[in-house]
């Protein structure tokens, strides 16, 4: 089923994230998290493409499981890194084989070790290029894309990101999903700032549960994304507690979802780093709140 159709009722979605594990064990563990999760009846889920590109075959092979086997709808990943054309339109081919609806695409972070993003020879430089790729195909994909509410950690400013964003939406972006954020006022003003800029489109927003505060800090320096002062002072002096730190930040993030379901965000897309514990505390609140 298209994530439109899914939007299209009206009642708010849920959705969950994984990346394709590296290790016979990390498959075992996120099986475990899938079958542990599957109870709360998400949407849809997604799995990632790797830095670099590094889990193509693997997320094919994910998202066709979780489609085919577990019977949730899946989102793949793709993304322009280390790819020709050619290469990502083979891809497609073998998506739209395994009956796979819907694709979110990305420029994609470089490869581990280069400072930059290099596009391939006979690639794309930019997700606006691989969003014009799906829509030219004409196999129906329904198609997401990424957004950030404290802007791209590459943009110059807050309107040249909004501006490369309007040009991605207008290729045939279905939706956006946002980049995660733990301040919901940067959500509101960016969905203000991305309607007055004609972006009509529902704006997903992206949830990430802290499990791991050393984890999440340096990930948010890396994405541009900031923890806000008050949530930092709670947990910090818990940072080598693990289980006290994902308690409190639980409970920060069940009535930060609630505050952004009860004010119009069509959705919330958890970031789970395939674990399953506080996704599911989180989520399990929330349906008994909607």
């Amino acid at each position: 089923m298209r994530i439109t159709t899914l939007l299209a009722r009206g009642a708010p979605i849920f959705s969950f994230e994984f990346f394709p594990p590296k290790t016979e064990a990390g498959d075992r563990a996120l099986l475990t998290t899938i079958a542990e999760l599957r109870p709360l009846a998400p949407d849809f889920v997604s799995v990632t493409y790797g830095a670099g590109g590094s889990t193509r075959e693997r997320t094919v092979e994910l998202v066709s499981y979780i489609k085919q086997q577990v019977e949730i709808e899946a989102m793949a990943h793709l993304t322009c890194v280390g790819s020709s054309r050619d290469e990502l339109v083979d891809v497609l081919d073998r998506l739209h084989s395994a009956g796979i609806e819907n694709i979110i695409a990305l420029r994609g972070d470089p490869p581990v070790g280069e400072e930059g993003f290099v596009a391939h020879p006979q690639g794309f430089r930019f997700a606006t290029e691989l969003v014009e790729l799906l829509r030219s195909q004409a196999r129906g994909f329904c198609v997401a894309a990424a957004c950030y509410p404290e802007k791209h950690v590459e943009a110059p400013s807050f309107d040249a990101d909004l501006l490369h964003l309007r040009e991605k939406v207008d290729a045939g972006v279905d939706f956006l999903i946002t980049q995660l954020f733990f301040d919901n006022e940067s959500y509101f003003d960016f969905v203000q700032r991305a309607r007055g800029a004609g972006i009509t489109v529902p704006i997903v927003a992206g949830i990430m549960p802290i499990t791991n505060l050393g984890q999440i800090e340096r990930f948010t320096q890396r994405c541009g994304a900031a923890i806000p002062r008050a949530l930092h002072e709670i947990l910090d002096p818990h940072r080598d507690d693990s289980e006290t730190v994902e308690r409190l930040s639980v409970a920060y993030a069940i009535d930060q979802c609630r505050e952004l379901l009860d004010r119009g965000a069509p959705g919330i897309h958890f970031y789970t780093l395939n674990k399953s514990r506080a996704t599911r505390d989180i989520l399990t609140a929330l349906r008994r709140h909607t």
